[in-house]
C-alpha cells in the first residue's frame, strides 16, 4: 500500500518478476505527491543505455527508455496506462484490459506538464551509462476526477525498454505471470490519497 499526501514520498521500482528471461535491473525510483487538483509524479533512472526514438505523443513509448504509471482511480477495473519516455513523450490510454483500449483526447496530453533532464527531442540510442529524470504534473481531470483528496485507488509503476540493447521489465508491486505483462490490474496495489 502507498499513502500519497502533499509531501513527496519516494519508492523504488525494483521487482524483477522474470529474472531468468530478463535479469537486467536498472536503478529506477519514483516520488509521488498531490495537491488535490494535481498529481505530481517524478521518476529517476540510471541505466546502461538510453533510447529516445519517439518524436510525439501516442507513439510506442514502451520501446524507448520508459517509465509507466498504471492507475485504476475508482478500483472498478477500468484503468489508465500512462507511459512516458525519457524525453517526455506520452502514451495514455483507458480501458479494462490489454485490448480495446482508447487513447485519451489531445487536451489530456496537453494538460500534463513535463520536465525532462535529457530534453524533449529524440536522440536515438546512446549505449553508455546514463542517469535521467522525468517530472510530470497531471491534473485530476485527466483521470476523470475532481480531486485526488480522499481517493482510494489501485495502481502500479513500471520501468521498461522493449527495444533497448538489454530489454527489461521492472515493477513497483510484484507481478506473478509467466512472462512480462503490465496490463494485469489484479496485481495493482492500493494507493491512498490523504
Amino acid at each position: 500500500m502507498l499513502e500519497v499526501s502533499g509531501e513527496a514520498r519516494s519508492e523504488r521500482i525494483a521487482c524483477l518478476n522474470w529474472p531468468e528471461a530478463f535479469p537486467y535491473r536498472p536503478e529506477a525510483a519514483f516520488s509521488i505527491s498531490h495537491t488535490g487538483e494535481a498529481l505530481q509524479l517524478a521518476f529517476r533512472v540510471r541505466e546502461d543505455a538510453v533510447r529516445a526514438c519517439c518524436a510525439a505523443d501516442g507513439e510506442h513509448a514502451w520501446e524507448d527508455s520508459c517509465v509507466e504509471f498504471f492507475f485504476d482511480p475508482l478500483g472498478d477495473g477500468a484503468y489508465f496506462n500512462l507511459e512516458c519516455t525519457c524525453t517526455g513523450q506520452l502514451y495514455l490510454c483507458h480501458g479494462t484490459g490489454r485490448h480495446g483500449r482508447e487513447m485519451l483526447p489531445k487536451w489530456a496530453f496537453s494538460a500534463i506538464s513535463r520536465q525532462c533532464s535529457l530534453g524533449r527531442e529524440p536522440f536515438g540510442l546512446r549505449e553508455e551509462p546514463t542517469e535521467w529524470s522525468v517530472a510530470l504534473e497531471i491534473p485530476a481531470a485527466v483521470f476523470g476526477l475532481e480531486t485526488f483528496s480522499g481517493l482510494r485507488a489501485r495502481g502500479n509503476f513500471y520501468k521498461c525498454g522493449d527495444r533497448l540493447p538489454v530489454p527489461h521489465y521492472l515493477s513497483w508491486a510484484p507481478i506473478a505471470t509467466p512472462r512480462p505483462d503490465f496490463h494485469r490490474p489484479e496485481y495493482f496495489d492500493i494507493i491512498n490519497f490523504v
